[in-house]
């Protein structure tokens, strides 16, 4: 109890100071905090901004985006977990199950891929992405079913794949991962905003990157079955032994706007400040 001192020298409870550090590292990262600094030049003359999006903060994430562009001509669709949703007025919101997919991601993913596909040149198309995007982008690869990923998923996680290991599979039965996304969008200019969920903050890894090229092979998600031992649905095993590697494209711009080292950063100083205000320089 010594370690946690008021600012009168008496002792506080521990849970009190943090809360404080915790709440410093969460603001750090939060997207009404954090997303409008990072926000591209909109799109001028007719060029509309169509947002699309995915993870556990996609909703609050595309509420920012509303917030701070009030009269832009915007409109789009986002899909977060199931009670993670927030009050957008332009930017349709849907939820969806994580970290096993269900047939509302899928049917989100397909309308996002749609959305994608329709953008023209001198568009904007500004692509959301956080942690457990890749379990709500859950859009197939063509011969590949949604049963047939939600087992190969349920077997990776009782294994205890890491999760890059279970999202380089994910990219190779999915028709929208993998950079496949931002491919769909051509000619119009793709700017993707991502909260890093990974350590690396790896494009390729956030959410399965969907708008970032991808550097692996169906042949190092066959690895990845083997060395986990998954068995797969025969439609899996005949997709990844046929399948071909993703070809290069540009990703467009890739703009990180939250970090896990800004959290413990602003944990940090909130710690420092913490000090300073119970054992100020006389």
């Amino acid at each position: 109890m010594g370690l946690f001192l008021s600012s009168d020298g008496m002792p506080s409870e521990p849970p009190s100071v943090l809360r404080t550090l915790l709440d410093a590292a969460l603001d750090a990262a939060r997207p009404e905090t954090t997303l409008a600094r990072h926000l591209p030049e909109r799109p001028g003359g007719s060029g509309r901004v169509i947002v699309v999006g995915a993870g556990k903060a996609a909703a609050a994430m595309a509420r920012a985006v509303e917030i701070a562009w009030p009269d832009a001509p915007l409109d789009g669709l986002v899909v977060t977990r199931y009670g993670h949703g927030v009050p957008c007025a332009r930017i349709e919101v849907v939820e969806a199950a994580h970290p096993v997919s269900d047939a509302a991601g899928r049917d989100a993913a397909r309308r996002i891929l749609d959305l994608a596909q329709g953008a023209r040149a001198g568009d904007l198309v500004l692509c959301l992405l956080s942690g457990g995007g890749s379990a709500l982008l859950a859009l197939p690869a063509p011969g590949v079913s949604l049963e047939d990923k939600q087992a190969v998923t349920r077997q990776l996680l009782a294994s205890g794949a890491p999760i890059g290991d279970i999202n380089t599979v994910r990219k190779h039965l999915s028709a929208i991962k993998g950079g496949r996304l931002a491919a769909a969008c051509a000619p119009a200019r793709v700017v993707t905003l991502a909260i890093s969920d990974v350590v690396s903050d790896d494009p390729a890894v956030i959410a399965s990157g969907p708008t970032w090229p991808d550097a692996t092979t169906p042949a190092d998600a066959l690895r990845v079955l083997d060395a986990w031992s998954v068995t797969p649905p025969p439609a899996v095993s005949r997709h990844l032994a046929l399948a071909r590697p993703l070809s290069g494209h540009s990703p467009g711009e890739y703009r990180l706007i939250a970090r896990p080292r800004d959290a413990l950063d602003a944990a940090a100083r909130a710690a420092r400040k913490n000090k300073r205000d119970v054992h100020p320089r006389g």
